[in-house]
C-alpha cells in the first residue's frame, strides 16, 4: 500500500502549495517505486483530469493518504482512482471513490541522478 509519508506541511522555501511526500509499498510500480520521494502541488477539488497522478484520500478511509492515477472523474467532483500495479487493489476497487488533494509533479528517486517528472506507464492505467 502506497502511502506518503507527510505531514502534510509544506516544503520550506517553497510556497504553502508544495508537499514531500514519500512512497510506501507497490501498488503505483512501475510509475514511482517504494522509496522515492514526490513534489506535489495541492490542488483544489474538481482539478483532477484522467491521467493525473495524485495525491488522494478516501472519504470511506480518511486516515489513508495514497498516490494513485485517476482513472476517472465523477460529477460530484471526485475522482476513481487505481493504482498502476493491476495486483494491488488498495484503491477506488476496494475503498470507492476518493478526494485528489493534490497532483504529482515531480519524482525524487532515492538514488542520485533519478529526478523528473513521472514517466507515462504507457496504458498501465
Amino acid at each position: 500500500m502506497i502511502r506518503p509519508d507527510t505531514s502534510e506541511r509544506g516544503v520550506p522555501g517553497l510556497p504553502s502549495a508544495w508537499v514531500l511526500a514519500r512512497v510506501s509499498g507497490p501498488s503505483m510500480t512501475p510509475t514511482v517505486r517504494h522509496g522515492d520521494r514526490l513534489l506535489v502541488r495541492r490542488s483544489r477539488p474538481g482539478t483532477a483530469r484522467p491521467g493525473d497522478v495524485v495525491l488522494a484520500r478516501f472519504p470511506s478511509r480518511p486516515d489513508l493518504l495514497v498516490v494513485k492515477r485517476v482513472q476517472r472523474v465523477l460529477d460530484d467532483g471526485g475522482v476513481w482512482v487505481v493504482g498502476d500495479n493491476p495486483l494491488v487493489t488498495d484503491d477506488s476497487r476496494a475503498y470507492g471513490p476518493a478526494v485528489a488533494v493534490g497532483r504529482v509533479v515531480l519524482r525524487l528517486r532515492p538514488r542520485p541522478g533519478r529526478v523528473g517528472p513521472p514517466p507515462d506507464p504507457g496504458g498501465l492505467s
